[in-house]
């Protein structure tokens, strides 16, 4: 019986120094806690590029088939205004 009981005290020992060994080492634990985390900010940044891509697909969708979307795009990005318009800029100091 003492011999087994040196065998399983010794078999504890391994494993924990196994263990500690995991902990600390660049490959094991601390690998697989960074992976994890990295795993989760990638799925958070997808889940928000999803969401832009279906907002730009709408936007899309509108421009081509809605005149007033197409006039709304052409006057913010290419600063289009009606004939007799008068614009005026007005900048915070």
């Amino acid at each position: 019986m003492d011999r087994r009981r040196q065998v399983v005290w010794a078999a504890v020992a391994i494993a924990f120094l196994f263990a500690v060994v995991s902990l600390s080492a660049e490959g094991g634990f601390r690998r697989y806690a960074r992976l994890k985390r990295d795993l989760h900010t990638l799925e958070d940044r997808n889940a928000r590029l999803s969401a832009d891509n279906a907002r730009l697909k709408r936007e899309v969708q509108r421009v081509r088939s809605e005149p007033a979307a197409i006039e709304r795009a052409a006057r913010e990005s290419l600063g289009l205004v009606r004939s007799g318009e008068i614009v005026f800029n007005l900048e915070s100091p």
